[in-house]
């Protein structure tokens, strides 16, 4: 009961009634910035916005082979870029192995042992190597057993 009593909302809503008809300077232009400043931050959070979907890419197909090959035909094709992309990589080869050549000779010539770290690099190769078979057949029998999960 002591609750009801101690906080009047009658007396509280008089007691503002009053304030706000005492005439002072300014109050009705405080009084709607102060109602201003509030509703334009709840209309300013309040709206939504509507982004539409981007349009759907256009795809232009462009066939750089003749319509209407035949199976010889498309072999053939397949031999000859199976051809250039050996012969690239030859080129590549070469060009590597000569770069590998020229720093063996650079290193020896400023006193590196460059034998001793081709055997580390051979050594390092051969562990990547390793890890990386094992890494394979960890993800293949993880494969496997995920498929005979499944049936």
């Amino acid at each position: 009961m002591r609750l009801k009593t101690r906080f009047n909302a009658k007396a509280g809503f008089a007691d503002l009634w009053d304030y706000v008809r005492e005439p002072r300077p300014y109050r009705w232009p405080l009084l709607a910035v102060s109602f201003a400043i509030p509703a334009t931050g709840l209309a300013l959070l309040s709206q939504e916005s509507h982004f539409r979907p981007p349009d759907a890419p256009e795809v232009t197909y462009i066939s750089t082979f003749a319509e209407g090959r035949s199976e010889e035909e498309i072999r053939q094709s397949n031999i000859a870029n199976q051809q250039r992309k050996d012969a690239l990589e030859a080129e590549r080869a070469e060009l590597e192995r000569r770069k590998i050549e020229a720093y063996k000779s650079l290193g020896r010539a400023t006193g590196l042992d460059v034998d001793a770290m081709e055997r580390e690099a051979a050594m390092e190769r051969e562990r990547e190597a390793a890890e990386a078979a094992a890494q394979r057949r960890e993800l293949y029998q993880a494969g496997q057993a995920v498929d005979s999960a499944g049936d």
